[in-house]
């Protein structure tokens, strides 16, 4: 489909916008909540509940993909979810602000994920195919750069505010409202920079087409079973690296930790961090649009993996000089950023054909089902081996992953930008 727009203009915060409530609920959550006395078993079970929204969104992902346009979906869930956090900063200083923040941040997951739906299909429909893989990279990299601001540039600020209170309620809830005005900024922006690039639904197409067709269409697809195990297995290891790395920053180091102020955790994740990731998420969508997946799948998924042995070294050694932390998020970041594009552009390759809106975010909610049951028991698991060896099983729980993917069948030049293609844009 041709569009009379800019990508350049539009992609970067759109993807930024998907990518910075997801990570505030999911992530920055669970150092909020640490902050503010809950237990890591806590913290584990009802964070990972918070993925339920993104799990369950193939359900009335049909709807949003026949109803309305994709433009007018992602813009008013995205001012929901703004509400939402103002909401969550003045519930935070209350007394039962656990159960009440909670019951927000599930709310504003299911508006999250509805936004993540129609963002996705948007970017499907409004760029012709040999620029999504190149444009992919760019993607998944704000994507990711929206998780550094919040686990690194909002962090800062709350572990600021919390010196400069002594409160960390009071600290934590003007991060809160804070992260909602920036949330405000970005439904403005895009509001204004997304194009209006959707040709509208023609009369009878909603009738030819309803939730039990486009639904079960999806598992028709060859491979189908090889495809969801690989889906459910593929993040295996990083969503319980991801609940538990923050706690094991911040957790005292009689207890395993490394002993980290609020403000170092930021520093790290919102400087270096999001620079490894930006040059790594760049390449990986520039490898894959001049090789093709084939070539770069092993190598982006061992690429992002590998970096998880740095934590290993971390837990049992525990250095002193915090340049070591540096040197070890600044690999993750960057094999994150490089590797993670070729499991994305794998996962538009699965939702390829009618429907391929419904059919991305299925895929999509059963990469978030396996985010959600490993991170729910990450918080005993960890408590049970210990951060040094809960680290090495992350480590080999992300074998399944990697063997699996080298059976799965798909163009070796997908995603790669022929010459043809270039010739003929010229």
């Amino acid at each position: 489909m041709k569009t009379d727009n800019n990508p350049w203009f539009w992609i970067p915060l759109l993807n930024f916008a998907s990518g910075f409530p997801y990570v505030i609920i999911i992530s920055v959550s669970v150092l909020m909540y640490k902050n503010l006395g809950i237990s890591n078993e806590d913290i584990g079970v009802y964070t990972s509940l918070l993925y339920l929204p993104w799990v369950i969104k193939p359900l009335w992902s049909p709807f949003i993909d026949l109803n309305g346009t994709k433009r007018n979906w992602f813009l008013s869930m995205q001012l929901f979810i703004s509400i939402a956090f103002l909401i969550v900063g003045f519930i935070i200083p209350t007394s039962h602000f656990f159960m009440l923040s909670l019951a927000i941040f599930w709310v504003a997951a299911f508006a999250s994920a509805s936004n993540d739906v129609a963002s996705d299909g948007f970017y499907m429909l409004a760029l012709e195919k040999e620029q999504q893989s190149f444009f992919l990279g760019i993607r998944s990299t704000f994507y990711r750069a929206s998780m550094l601001t919040g686990n690194g540039l909002i962090i800062l600020l709350a572990g600021y505010l919390e010196h400069q209170y002594g409160d960390n309620q009071k600290a934590w809830s003007y991060t809160m409202i804070f992260v909602g005005l920036v949330m405000t900024f970005l439904t403005v922006y895009n509001y204004f920079a997304t194009p209006k690039a959707e040709l509208p639904i023609k009369a009878g197409e909603t009738e030819e087409k309803n939730f039990a067709i486009v639904f079960a269409s999806f598992f028709k697809k060859k491979q189908i079973g090889l495809i969801l195990a690989f889906i459910l297995l593929f993040r295996l290891g990083e969503s319980q690296l991801l609940k538990m790395l923050t706690p094991f920053l911040v957790d005292k180091t009689d207890v395993g930790g490394l002993g980290l102020e609020t403000e170092d955790v930021g520093i790290i994740y919102g400087t270096f961090g999001l620079i490894a990731l930006t040059i790594g998420g760049i390449l990986g969508g520039i490898a894959i649009s001049k090789h093709g997946l084939g070539k770069w799948m092993l190598p982006m998924i061992l690429t992002m993996h590998l970096p998880i042995i740095g934590f290993v070294l971390l837990a049992h050694f525990h250095p002193a000089s915090v340049y070591y932390v540096y040197a070890v998020v600044i690999l993750e970041q960057f094999g994150y950023g490089f590797g993670f594009a070729a499991f994305m552009m794998y996962l538009i390759y699965v939702a390829e054909g009618e429907s391929k809106t419904s059919h991305y975010a299925i895929a999509t909610g059963f990469m978030a089902l396996g985010m959600m049951l490993p991170g729910m028991l990450s918080g005993y698991i960890q408590q049970y081996l210990g951060y040094g060896n809960f680290f090495i099983w992350v480590l080999l729980a992300t074998i399944p992953g990697i063997v699996l993917s080298r059976f799965l069948i798909f163009p070796d030049d997908f995603g790669k930008k022929t010459e043809e293609k270039k010739i003929a844009r010229r």
